[in-house]
């Protein structure tokens, strides 16, 4: 007779036992049918409730982008609109948006966080609104400051639209939902810079309208950033402390059962709660003295800092450089908006391109990272000595495409050896070196108080600059493979000289020994 044991464990599930004649008998309780047909339902809703929350956040990261006057703003402070002369552009305006964007990065970052993304999403919305405000609205070099200032705050705040999706989603489809997120950005500035260029060139429209219909579109984004939901959790502060009201909630679960115990737990909880010193900020920040002891994330980390602050300088200063190059007297004739759509759709192709190259990174980067930064060197000085405004855009295009080319491999290289949390930190890290670099380069070469110099002789300091940072890597290049092949031939005679000293006792023993008569082997 069979004997069925129908005990439950701990954990909710139905207990197997043998019975007499040594078969494995279940039997399984209704109601764990139940429970798992209802954690079935839970999950679908889950899943279908973050798909909408990053179709909407896509539909968001495109809206925000349409500003169809953006790639005009230069054109615009320049014209009789506004009347602003090329000297206060270059030396009195556009500096201020490095100052700004320094200013306001780090409180900017660490706020992203803490007050979980949309907050900050909110903010860059209403710095969007008060730009173009200005731009419609102000006349005087301070109000064009101001402009410039705001426009540091959308920036910073960028990093809390592409770290914003990582809090909705499960970490299984993080890469997936990046690429949405990614794309969604680059056709907004595609069709931005598409519609702006068909308003001005077809339509004939004049820069004021172009800035009003800029405004409308970042009004809406203002709305939509008031609809987006709320994550209930981000990579450092609210980790932590999201973890602490679980352990709080278990523990007061175990109190109902064990009052005595209830005091002392509570206690201990608080105590863990406020300990600043265990949150994961804190610890990721002690962990970053050993990214820079890894030389693959150290040479990424460097290109991040030095060639992110030559390439947005170029991209800040371009668009006045294109200006003196050749001054449209009508503006359907500023093509400002298709050189920037051609761009970011090279750009794009690019960074896709990039994904399908294979080498052995750890032995190359240095000597691809050199070869394209002293293409870049060469398109800069191309864009300094011609007169051609036409080679001005060509090149300018060629070398926001070279740019996006190394930035997902830069990505994937830092990416790929770190944690989520650590890489974000590395990252904003990069970045802020990268803007103080940024500023001092803005403060001695085009700032009034500095330098002040003009426009086509900043960008000879950019193509020395470039050129600089061309040798240090093909030098680091040339360092790195010598001492690779190098290795490599050592290797090889050690393995040779290896093989002859284990075969050397075998012909030694041989020759030792001869034969008897009767076959057998006799040592000499």
């Amino acid at each position: 007779m069979v004997e069925v044991s129908n005990e439950r464990t701990e954990d909710g599930k139905d207990e197997m036992r043998t019975g007499g004649n040594g078969h494995t008998v279940e039997n399984v309780a209704p109601s764990v049918i139940l429970e798992s047909k209802d954690d079935l339902e839970t999950q679908a809703q889950k899943t279908r409730s973050w798909i909408w929350s990053v179709v909407y956040l896509c539909f968001y990261g495109f809206m925000v982008q349409l500003k169809p006057g953006e790639p005009f703003i230069t054109p615009y402070l320049l014209s009789t609109e506004k009347n602003f002369t090329r000297g206060q552009v270059t030396n009195e305006i556009n500096p201020v948006l490095s100052y700004s964007y320094m200013a306001v990065l780090v409180p900017v970052f660490l706020l992203t966080d803490y007050l979980r993304y949309k907050p900050v999403l909110i903010l860059q919305s209403l710095s969007n609104v008060s730009i173009w405000l200005l731009l419609l609205l102000g006349n005087s070099l301070l109000e064009m400051q101001f402009m410039e200032f705001f426009y540091g705050i959308t920036m910073a705040a960028r990093v809390a639209y592409s770290s914003y999706i990582f809090s909705l989603v499960p970490a299984a489809v993080y890469q997936r939902v990046a690429s949405y997120s990614r794309s969604s950005v680059l056709m907004g500035v595609f069709t931005s810079s598409v519609l702006g260029q068909m308003c001005v060139s077809l339509g004939e429209v004049s820069y004021m309208t172009l800035s009003a219909v800029s405004l409308g579109f970042v009004t809406f984004g203002l709305l939509l950033s008031f609809c987006l939901p709320w994550p209930k959790r981000s990579l450092f502060f609210n980790k932590t402390r999201l973890e602490e009201e679980r352990k709080e909630a278990a523990q007061s679960e175990l109190a109902r059962m064990k009052p005595e115990e209830k005091d002392g737990r509570a206690l201990g909880s608080n105590h863990k709660s406020l300990s600043w010193a265990n949150s994961v900020f804190i610890q990721m920040l002690k962990e970053l003295k050993n990214v820079v002891k890894v030389p693959s994330l150290r040479l990424w980390s460097l290109w991040w800092v030095f060639n992110s602050t030559g390439y947005y300088l170029v991209v800040f200063y371009v668009h006045i450089l294109w200006n003196e190059v050749y001054t449209a007297t009508e503006n359907k004739h500023v093509y400002n908006g298709a050189v920037e759509a051609a761009s970011t759709l090279l750009g794009a192709i690019t960074s896709f391109a990039a994904g399908y190259v294979k080498i052995r990174w750890n032995l190359w980067s240095e000597l691809v990272i050199g070869l394209i930064t002293a293409a870049q060197a060469g398109l800069l000085l191309l864009m300094g000595i011609t007169e051609n405004i036409w080679v001005c855009y060509v090149s300018y295009a060629l070398f926001k495409g070279f740019y996006q080319f190394l930035v997902p491999i830069a990505i994937f290289q830092i990416a790929s050896s770190l944690t989520k949390e650590l890489c974000a930190l590395v990252f904003g890290v990069n970045t802020f070196f990268g803007t103080i670099l940024k500023t001092v380069i803005t403060i001695i070469v085009a700032d009034k108080r500095g330098l002040a110099l003009n426009v086509h002789s900043q960008f000879f300091v950019y193509f020395f600059y470039f050129t600089l940072l061309t040798v240090i890597y093909l030098g680091c290049s040339a360092f790195v493979i010598t001492c690779h092949y190098r290795n490599q031939r050592a290797g090889q005679e050690a393995s040779e000289v290896a093989i002859a000293t284990e075969l050397s006792p075998m012909a030694s023993a041989a020759s030792e020994c001869t034969t008897a008569p009767n076959g057998a082997s006799i040592k000499t």
